[in-house]
């Protein structure tokens, strides 16, 4: 492993890069909104001996909407799924409330029926609507078309509901909570600051990143053996549990509920107050649905025929001027007064028992008759290939081969058409890539597949997801990578660019940082797409040296699609030749490229000074 280590100091870059500018920048903003978080909990608690009984009353009713706000930003800023449905819940809570105090009455135990039935139902609709919006292979549009579909149809079993639900009058004057103006506004004030302290805390935390990671990349999280699907019907519950709490607050103020509290306007709302205060700021939503239901309430009193052209001519001013919303300049006076922010310390992991088992067990990988058809395109046909621990085996072979659709149908259960694929003596059968991956499968991409947004830490920490599940409300002081993940990270300098930001890295350091990622997992299965495509010469020697110590020293199966057969030559145990859909021939390098059939496959590219005066073809993917 010397020679690796020696080898590797160049693809790191320039070791002064490190992300201390961007650590600074996320202290003092995270300082900055304490602040604000801060001056919003003092105005909040003065708020009765600073404002009359009708700003008391309007702050109360935007106190309930900001919290449903929060969980929308939660939903879209930070895991990407633009949602209308948000509404749909709030209005369920609020006619949880309004439902069973008008048919049933008020007491103890129908304020826990109604409490329970507005967690209970919103959070079941929310199950069945995730399931509905998340399956295998729907998109993102669609889930959002889900959530659009949820707070119309909502409405109109509202609306034929007659007199149980009050149709399109709702319900009014049922007994409720006997309490001052004042009581209520420190109740619903309170309650948005816990609900605001929960979410920042999550979203800060190593767990809560795991969203921005679906964000930025929802098929490398699912290549790290992340379930995307289930994490986001889990979230989508979870908010949609706290929306129908929030409704159950504002049917229990307001005495009234109408289907308008579910309908598809206030999902549009909400968002609009998520855009205007600050799309992933969590305070942003906060600030924006209190500015507008304010503005809304004294602008509709002055200027009855106007106020909502006013309120959509700030929209659009701001929107234009201030695309990320209004908490971001807030945060300005804040941007320059950052320190240094504590970086994990690296620590190896123990690597897990199973792991050594099946390093004992080959073959590592079995594919029987396995074959790709779009219709009467066959892209692979009859495909027989195994692989056990510690081979580098190198998969070559012309461009339009199969080779990258070879690696799908390992990695993807429902990438092929026919044959069995067996991982470390488990059959992925139909399954996805993240049920693969905890069969011992890594994935390497042939672009660098990372989280652009994130940290370095950021992303390696989110790779180990599956060996090490993160906090939900606090961030690790340390970060456990297994050893082999831990000398690619050390010896490529990012180990010194832990705060850096991956986008920022250069192109050697993106490759470096997502085999590290890859290698995280701990896998015994590595599958590796043309890793030293856009490299420079002297890059492809150090990965090279790498992948060969991957496989001699770590035991690891190793798979590698490669155009360079130089490259191949120096670090490949055998080399399996891929020629319109279907293995040609394998071997030793020698025997492969001396063949006949090779040279003829190859006739017409370009000869170089290759052993045995073989081919060296060097075509781009």
């Amino acid at each position: 492993m010397a020679k690796v280590n020696a080898s590797l100091n160049h693809v790191g870059g320039d070791p002064a890069r490190t992300g201390k500018p961007v650590r600074d920048r996320r202290n003092a903003q995270g300082r900055g909104l304490v602040v604000l978080g801060g001056i919003g909990v003092l105005l909040m608690a003065a708020g009765p001996w600073l404002f009359g009984s009708y700003l008391l009353n309007v702050l109360i009713q935007a106190f309930f909407f900001s919290i449903v706000a929060v969980t929308v930003d939660i939903l879209w800023g930070y895991t990407g799924y633009l949602t209308f449905g948000q509404s749909a819940f709030f209005g369920l809570g609020a006619y949880a409330a309004g439902l069973v105090f008008t048919h049933g009455g008020f007491s103890a135990g129908y304020v826990a029926l109604a409490l329970g039935a507005a967690v209970a139902v919103s959070a079941g609709v929310a199950a069945l609507l995730g399931w509905l919006s998340f399956y295998r292979g729907a998109s993102p549009f669609f889930a959002t078309v889900m959530s659009l579909v949820l707070p119309i149809v909502l409405s109109q079993l509202l609306l034929s509901g007659g007199e149980w639900t009050g149709s399109s009058s709702g319900l009014t004057g049922y007994p409720t909570f006997d309490l001052s103006l004042e009581a209520w506004y420190w109740i619903a004030g309170a309650a948005l600051a816990v609900v605001a302290l929960l979410a920042w805390l999550f979203v800060r935390s190593d767990g809560g990143r795991v969203l921005a990671a679906i964000r930025d990349n929802e098929s490398r999280c699912s290549y790290l053996g992340i379930n995307t699907s289930r994490v986001k019907i889990v979230l989508l519950v979870a908010t949609a549990a706290v929306a129908g709490l929030a409704g159950f607050g504002y049917g229990s103020f307001s005495g009234v509920v109408a289907p308008e509290l579910t309908g598809f306007v206030l999902g549009t709302q909400l968002i609009i107050w998520v855009a205007l205060g600050g799309r992933g700021t969590l305070w942003g939503p906060v600030i924006g649905a209190l500015l507008i239901n304010v503005g809304t309430a004294y602008l509709s009193g002055f200027m009855p025929f106007a106020w909502q052209l006013i309120l959509g001519a700030a929209f659009v001013a701001v929107i234009v001027l201030l695309p990320q919303g209004l908490v971001p300049l807030l945060l300005k006076p804040f941007r320059h007064r950052g320190g240094n922010g504590a970086e994990p310390e690296l620590v190896e992991r123990v690597m897990r028992a199973e792991h050594g088992r099946a390093a004992a067990s080959p073959p590592a990988l079995q594919m029987e008759g396995v074959a790709r058809h779009f219709g009467n395109l066959k892209v692979l046909q009859g495909i027989d290939l195994n692989a056990d621990a510690g081979e580098l085996v190198g998969l070559i072979g012309p461009n339009g081969a199969g080779k990258t659709t070879l690696m799908r149908c390992m990695s993807d259960g429902a990438e092929r058409s026919a044959g069995t694929v067996v991982l470390c003596g488990h059959d992925i059968r139909q399954l996805p890539p993240d049920r693969c991956v905890h069969f011992g499968l890594g994935r390497k991409f042939q672009n660098a597949n990372i989280f652009e947004t994130l940290t370095v830490a950021e992303c390696l920490r989110i790779a180990g997801t599956i060996i090490e599940p993160p906090s939900l409300f606090r961030q690790s002081a340390t970060l456990a990578l297994p050893p082999y993940a831990l000398e690619v990270v050390r010896t490529t300098s990012l180990d010194r660019k832990l705060s850096a930001v991956a986008k920022d890295l250069s192109h050697g350091e993106q490759q470096a940082l997502e085999l590290a990622m890859v290698l995280a997992l701990e896998p015994r299965i590595v599958l590796l797409d043309e890793p030293t495509a856009g490299l420079t010469k002297t890059e492809r020697t150090q990965i090279g040296n790498v992948l060969a110590a991957l496989a001699h020293q770590y035991r690891l199966c190793c798979l590698l699609v490669e155009h360079d057969l130089d490259f191949v030559a120096e670090i490949a145990t055998r080399i399996v030749v891929l020629h319109q859909g279907q293995i040609v021939m394998q071997g030793n390098f020698d025997e492969v490229v001396n063949s006949e059939l090779v040279r003829t496959i190859y006739a017409g590219t370009a000869q170089a000074d290759a052993p045995g005066g073989g081919p060296t073809y060097q075509e781009a993917s």
